[in-house]
């Protein structure tokens, strides 16, 4: 297994880390630790784009919207962005929403996590609550959020679109929002090159094979890249559960609640802490720590 340093190194030399990876491990899918190199390598340069005026109004415009989406389903008391990356996107949509909605995201990657946290400080906002977390377990009670969202995260993941919608649904307590690649609203070409990348595909003919109300898949009005483009899917839930408002982060091993205590979450299910670091509480299943003790000491 090549090191770290080997990949950012031919990162900086421009290279297709994803491509590389799957050809050194001889797999024909994205698996979690390509994802999770990928995006750690690329981390500040979401935010390094937003300097570029063309792309920041382009961003002005696509967060705009999907405020505008969410204010339109419901009134919601809470929001989160699955795979939150820089905020770049979460920074727009917040911004256009109630100053009284409770805002959450989580990211693969803690690199990333800690480079929004700093560009949302710069950007006084300070109101919302970031962690790590996996997409196929969601360190999130079920019901727990009004709306949760989606912006190209799930796109890596072919292969496991079922899981992955399986769990944003479980935390999902009104709607469902995802903004994602359109493989089955484009054109041939941009399907090859989605099938290249590994891109995900048929959201919502799987959706809909879970039971799940699709009310609406359509191209997104806003693209940044039309090889590229957004299919907009939103999925309703049917049946509403109250939302968990004071405690919504969860043990992603048992989905039940973790207890704070100064600078970890701990699971009784689990009898695992979760550490926290430079404020930012880390809830990837592989990043427990096993400390059957830890009640009985703490």
């Amino acid at each position: 297994m090549k090191s770290a340093k080997y990949w950012n190194d031919e990162y900086k030399n421009g290279k297709n880390i994803s491509l590389l990876m799957r050809e050194e491990k001889n797999i024909d899918y994205n698996s979690k630790d390509v994802i999770e190199m990928s995006y750690e390598l690329q981390s500040g340069s979401y935010i390094e784009d937003m300097k570029n005026y063309k792309l920041s109004i382009y961003y002005q415009e696509y967060t705009l919207e999907i405020a505008n989406i969410i204010k339109s389903l419901c009134q919601s008391n809470s929001i989160l962005e699955a795979g939150i990356g820089e905020a770049s996107t979460f920074y727009g949509v917040v911004n256009n929403l109630d100053n009284d909605v409770k805002c959450y995201g989580f990211d693969l990657s803690w690199s990333r996590i800690a480079y929004a946290n700093k560009w949302l400080a710069s950007n006084e906002m300070t109101k919302h609550s970031l962690c790590t977390g996996n997409l196929l377990d969601i360190p999130f009670l079920d019901n727990s959020i009004d709306v949760v969202y989606t912006s190209h995260s799930i796109e890596p993941n072919r292969g496991n679109e079922k899981e992955i919608l399986k769990e944003l649904f479980r935390i999902t307590n009104k709607y469902l929002v995802l903004l994602e690649p359109a493989y089955e609203l484009t054109n041939d070409e941009n399907r090859a090159r989605m099938d290249r990348h590994k891109y995900c595909k048929g959201l919502e003919k799987t959706a809909k094979e879970l039971g799940y109300n699709v009310i609406k898949h359509e191209l997104f009005k806003y693209n940044a890249n039309p090889l590229n483009p957004t299919s907009l899917i939103i999925i309703e839930k049917n049946k509403h559960a109250k939302s968990n408002d004071l405690n919504v982060f969860a043990c992603p091993k048992h989905k039940t609640t973790l207890i704070r205590n100064k600078d970890c979450y701990y699971s009784t299910e689990a009898m695992s802490i979760y550490p926290i670091v430079d404020n930012i509480p880390c809830l990837r299943v592989e990043n427990s720590i096993l400390a059957v003790k830890y009640e009985e000491l703490f």
